[in-house]
């Protein structure tokens, strides 16, 4: 065989790929290190010793350009959790390394946050930042006093963070899922709104407040657990059984001592209420779409429909109410969902319908069910498009909720007082509210200087996608 003589190539040009890969932001016009640092140095100056303690972090702050509530991360990045002040060398050379390798606020904020080594944020490095924000925030003043609630509210501002941010279900916050979320906004915002409870993502205490007293009727043992039978419980047993096993069975929790004991968690009923009373938001039809999905197949089938429907029919026979045969509701369902392959939906059908309440709530809450079979199709329609635009079904609900919690706390106050509220609306109903919390809702040790948050009841250890 005549071997075929080797061609020999032209010689290759390299050629220069400019970078478009900026995990850590992209760098921008040549920014003057040393002019900032001169900044920072000068606001030292001003200190005793040239150190800074976490109560001096927001002039700090101010000279690196940060907002303000960026001062608890600052100051714990360079170590003054250990001795109670920050010197000027030492925070000079961690400031000029963020500076030199993050470009961007997004970096900035999980290098300040994250464990050394990682490129991420667990819940756990929330918990410093929101310690220092109840401490120092003005609208959580009335909260210095109450230091048992401490835990509690981070517990959840930490779930609702996660709940929104945390995209990909994993447990791990990255650059870019921050980079795409508001959460940098609103902490931004912390300093120029002294009302907490305007912040609804994320802070409000008046939502904490709706969270915890919805758990807390269910907790009977108080435990900080609740069980099948208890959240069976919730909105006077709307939920079907079938929904609460699905939700128990691990489809959108990750705590193994809490599957292990049959139990579910604080955290995991804050993305409970969140989905239930809020379905059209992404994370709460995934939280649905999950559970319906009972063999993981990423689609759910006609037969996945009827296992769900089988029990709110007899539900509404149980109530002498003649239910629709499953037939016609799929006909319905279809025609809401309009699916792009027939006899599957999808979650891409599901966040493409502007009704996906309607649609879960079909199949495992009848009380809603109902509600909904009242409306009429174009007033749903309506709802549906415009005004949940500007306030979400979860802020409506936890705003109805307050104002009901408050009332009856000042319907308790006055059958036992036997006078009137005091006319300073505002201070005296946060501080009226607290003191009903902690005279009928006891609740906890006395945290450590970082709130006694135990957030091994909502671990990860593994991509959940």
């Amino acid at each position: 065989v005549q071997t075929k003589k080797e061609e020999s190539l032209p010689p290759s040009h390299s050629q220069n790929i400019p970078t478009f890969y900026f995990p850590r932001g992209c760098p921008k016009e040549k920014v003057n290190i040393d002019a900032v640092i001169a900044k920072i140095e000068k606001t030292f100056s001003e200190f005793p010793n040239e150190r800074a303690t976490l109560e001096d972090m927001g002039k700090v702050a101010k000279a690196c350009e940060c907002p303000l509530y960026w001062k608890g991360p600052l100051f714990y990045c360079a170590g003054g959790e250990r001795t109670g002040y920050v010197s000027v060398h030492k925070f000079v050379a961690m400031w000029r390394k963020v500076l030199q390798t993050c470009y961007d606020d997004a970096a900035k904020f999980v290098h300040l946050l994250m464990n050394p080594g990682c490129n991420y944020l667990v819940q756990e490095d929330f918990i410093p930042f929101l310690q220092d924000v109840v401490n120092s925030h003005p609208g959580l003043s009335f909260l210095k006093e109450a230091s048992e609630f401490h835990s509690r509210y981070i517990t959840t501002v930490i779930q609702r963070i996660f709940y929104t941010v945390n995209r990909s279900w994993s447990g791990k916050i990255t650059c870019n899922e921050l980079r795409k979320s508001n959460f940098l906004q609103n902490v931004a915002l912390l300093e120029e709104e002294a009302d907490i409870n305007q912040l609804t993502e994320y802070f409000s205490y008046e939502h904490f407040y709706v969270i915890y007293c919805k758990f807390w009727e269910l907790d009977t043992d108080h435990d900080l657990y609740i069980d099948r039978k208890d959240l069976a419980r919730h909105n006077d047993y709307a939920i079907s059984n079938r929904m609460i096993e699905r939700i128990f069975s691990g489809a959108v929790t990750r705590g193994r001592k809490a599957q292990k004991d049959g139990k579910i968690s604080y955290a995991d009923f804050v993305w409970f209420l969140i989905s239930e009373e809020d379905k059209k938001t992404p994370t709460s039809i995934e939280y649905w779409f999950r559970c319906m999905d009972l063999d993981g197949d990423g689609v759910l089938s006609m037969y996945e429909l009827e296992f769900f429907y089988e029990e709110q029919c007899q539900k509404l026979e149980n109530m002498a109410i003649e239910p629709l045969p499953f037939e016609d509701c799929l006909c319905q369902m279809l025609d809401l969902v309009k699916p792009q392959h027939e006899g599957k939906i999808t979650l891409h059908d599901l966040k493409r319908c502007k009704l996906t309440n309607v649609f879960f709530d079909t199949f495992f809450n009848i009380e809603k069910y109902l509600d909904h079979e009242q409306k009429d199709q174009f007033s749903m329609l309506r709802d549906g498009e415009g005004e949940s635009q500007e306030v979400s079904d979860w802020e409506k609900y936890a705003a109805e909720e307050y104002d009901i919690l408050v009332a009856e706390e000042a319907a308790s106050d006055q059958w036992n007082d036997g006078y009137e509220a005091e006319l300073n609306p505002v201070d005296h109903q946060k501080a009226s509210v607290l003191k009903y919390q902690m005279e009928k809702r006891p609740f906890f040790e006395m945290p450590s200087h970082l709130a006694d948050v135990d957030l091994d009841e909502f671990d990860y250890d593994e991509d959940f996608e």
